[in-house]
């Protein structure tokens, strides 16, 4: 049996890069031949499979904000490598694989699976952004292309305003692996009390760190020891002079730990260990550190945005917060963090959730039937 070709084309950083990689590292090898299409200076991690062996990589100038000269050179670099690869069809990851991988489908004809993780015209609150972005997503999603949303909000949002129709859309959620006990000690140098809570977000409009801030200000009032572990500040921080002078206006030294980059497994042990996770985002796909703590059974108090609300039931495995809600915010905290009996129901709710709806070791097949289903429509 001929091995069905999957190409994929992404700038591979953050929570993309690791949805490339759990699909590579966990897709049948016997079945789909994957290569795939990034950036030049994204990542110098290789790609493997599920057998460890090496995946095809071809190095492109695709980089995470626009750039007219460099997507131009992308394409036509693109259009090379599927002239030459011929694969059965493209999976493309987030706003900017979305739009190499679909303009390239003008001269090389071929299925695109497009997978936004987080529409690209939700990073900004400028009307006009919002209204250029959003028009380029309603043109491209024309133009051979299938959206494999990584959440249902993202499948809704994908149909009421990029247009989509509904047979021309799939959902694959966002899936991890179950993350074994973890017995060893955190590795990183730790400055923070045993007591403490926890988040992953760079300084940027989508994570919204201020908010966080601003949260951690008011707890402080009633529990003067309260103390945030941030992690992922390291590797795209356009706000991040902005927060450090926060936690400097508000006296917060002693009180908010910033983390740069560190491996996923040490992230694993922080979440681990933490009281509970928060975030305060405006906007996510299917967020990874909100899944992984799910599945390290973690109580989480979030904001209702899209992701977020797709993996916390209010009341159930943690509480959903109005955006900008700071009060609301800190007294779900608090009220987590006081009570113990409280906190351990929802962290059984955490990991029932996680094995229900985001185990990869059952979800895998899902994007293996989408990668088949779509195959047969292009042969």
């Amino acid at each position: 049996m001929n091995k069905i070709k999957v190409g994929h084309v992404l700038n591979s950083i953050g929570g993309v890069d690791v949805s490339l990689r759990l699909i590579l590292e966990n897709i049948d090898p016997e079945v789909y031949d994957n290569f795939v299409v990034h950036g030049e200076k994204d990542t110098s991690k290789k790609y493997l499979d599920k057998n460890k062996k090496l995946i095809k990589d071809y190095k492109v100038p695709i980089l995470r904000d626009i750039s007219i000269i460099n997507d131009i050179k992308s394409i036509i670099h693109t259009v090379k490598i599927l002239k030459k690869e011929t694969p059965d069809i493209l999976h493309a990851h987030s706003a900017k694989g979305g739009l190499i991988a679909r303009v390239a489908s003008i001269f090389y004809p071929i299925t695109v699976l497009h997978t936004p993780q987080a529409y690209s015209y939700l990073s900004t609150n400028n009307r006009f952004k919002v209204w250029i972005i959003l028009l380029i997503e309603k043109v491209l999603r024309r133009l051979n292309s299938v959206l494999v949303a990584s959440s249902n909000s993202e499948l809704k949002r994908g149909i009421k305003e990029v247009g989509y129709k509904s047979s021309k859309t799939e959902l694959f959620n966002n899936s991890i692996i179950p993350i074994e006990e973890i017995e060893e000690d955190i590795k990183y140098p730790v400055s923070w009390p045993d007591n403490y809570i926890c988040t992953v977000g760079r300084p940027s409009y989508q994570k919204n760190i201020e908010m966080m801030v601003e949260v951690i200000r008011e707890i402080k009032k009633e529990i003067p020891a309260i103390h945030l572990v941030l992690m992922g500040v390291g590797e795209y921080f356009p706000n991040l002079k902005k927060v450090e002078q926060l936690i400097e206006d508000y006296n917060l030294k002693e009180n908010i730990t910033l983390v740069s980059w560190i491996e996923r497994k040490e992230i694993f042990k922080i979440i681990s260990k933490s009281k509970l996770y928060i975030s305060t985002a405006r906007y996510e796909g299917l967020p990874y550190s909100v899944i992984e703590s799910l599945a390290l059974s973690k109580a989480c108090v979030v904001t209702d945005c899209d992701g977020n609300r797709d993996l916390i039931v209010d009341g159930l495995n943690g509480y959903l917060i109005r955006n900008n809600d700071i009060l609301g915010m800190s007294e779900k905290i608090m009220s987590l963090y006081k009570n113990e009996n409280l906190r351990r129901k929802m962290e059984q709710s955490s990991l029932e959730q996680f094995h229900e709806k985001y185990n990869l070791n059952k979800n895998i097949s899902i994007i293996e039937n989408i990668y088949q289903k779509y195959t047969r429509h292009t042969k």
